[in-house]
């Protein structure tokens, strides 16, 4: 059930300006005659994700011949994923048949700490799964005792650990601003919306968003892209071309998720922030909110062999 809030608007007075303690999404309101579409769209996108990343999660936990590295980081991706969608798509979905819903200054902390890390999560598991295909093919003797559970574990946790910091640095610096105005321009608390919001000069803030998502963009595409020159140099020194294709055919579902995480996001973040407009960055948004959770379990069950083997097993095992 979809519970909808009247905005009330409580301010207190300071002696320059009024601080906001409350704020309203603007949500989709200049698609006001398509939100009814909008939000069955966006519902059954929701759903289809949902249902992709635990039958995902499910499928490598019970089945045995898929306990390996590869598909263990997979299974953080997805969890990852789910998470990250729960924090977005509910109260996006809610903005959609609500009229001025409401977010107190605490949730919408809470609710951007949350898509930080576990965003910044994706992008630096997507990273430790570049690693894991480099050694796979790079160093397939070895691949053994360079993956082993230990080192798993670590670079998962790396991967938290930089979301949990950065999440943290990121939400302290923008809450810390004094806040004149109520409006955010989005339909969740993303990073620009509510700093455009504040009293005073954001110049300081906008120099730190940009460092870190250079820093959270640019340093995992930049490691992912060196994994796949050493990736594809090796492959094309394979002699046969079955070898190559089962090679290539291994790669292919990550660098696909790879592309469309990192490109939606590139252009979210590191783009001069005046250049589109407020219809623009919801579209970009709707991207990597709503449409790339759903391409990681449908690229990784539909492209992949394996999964789709190890899913016919449950489901054989199930009836039978």
């Amino acid at each position: 059930i979809l519970l909808c809030f009247r905005f009330s608007h409580h301010s207190m007075k300071g002696e320059n300006h009024t601080l906001i303690t409350e704020f309203v999404f603007q949500g989709f309101s200049s698609f006001h005659e398509h939100q009814l579409t909008l939000f069955v769209v966006f519902l059954a996108f929701y759903i289809l994700t949902l249902a992709g990343n635990v039958i995902i999660v499910t499928i490598i936990r019970i089945d045995h011949h898929l306990h390996t590295p590869m598909y263990f980081f997979l299974s953080m991706l997805s969890t990852s994923e789910t998470v990250y969608t729960l924090v977005i798509l509910p109260r996006m979905l809610s903005s959609l048949v609500c009229v001025n819903e409401s977010i107190s200054l605490a949730g919408c902390a809470t609710q951007m700490f949350f898509f930080i890390t576990f965003g910044i999560t994706n992008c630096f598991l997507l990273t430790a799964m570049g690693y894991d295909r480099y050694v796979a093919i790079c160093n397939p003797l070895r691949y053994t005792v360079i993956m082993n559970k230990r080192v798993c574990v670590q670079l998962v946790w790396g991967a938290w650990s930089i979301g949990l910091i950065v999440a943290t640095t990121q939400v302290t610096s923008v809450f810390r601003l004094p806040f004149c105005a109520a409006k955010v321009s989005h339909f969740f608390c993303d990073i620009r919306p509510v700093m455009k919001l504040s009293c005073i000069d954001t110049t300081v803030n906008e120099i730190l968003t940009l460092i870190i998502s250079v820093l959270v963009l640019v340093v995992p595409m930049g490691l992912v892209f060196i994994s796949y020159v050493l990736i594809i140099s090796t492959i094309l020194k394979i002699a046969s071309a079955e070898g190559r294709k089962k090679a290539f055919a291994t790669c292919a579902s990550h660098l696909t998720v790879v592309i469309v995480h990192y490109g939606c996001a590139s252009i979210a973040y590191l783009k001069p922030k005046s250049e589109n407009t407020r219809d623009q960055d919801q579209l970009i948004s709707v991207t990597y909110t709503v449409i790339t959770p759903l391409l990681n379990p449908v690229v990784y069950t539909l492209r992949n062999k394996e999964v789709k083997d190890a899913l016919l097993r449950v489901i054989v095992r199930k009836l039978s």
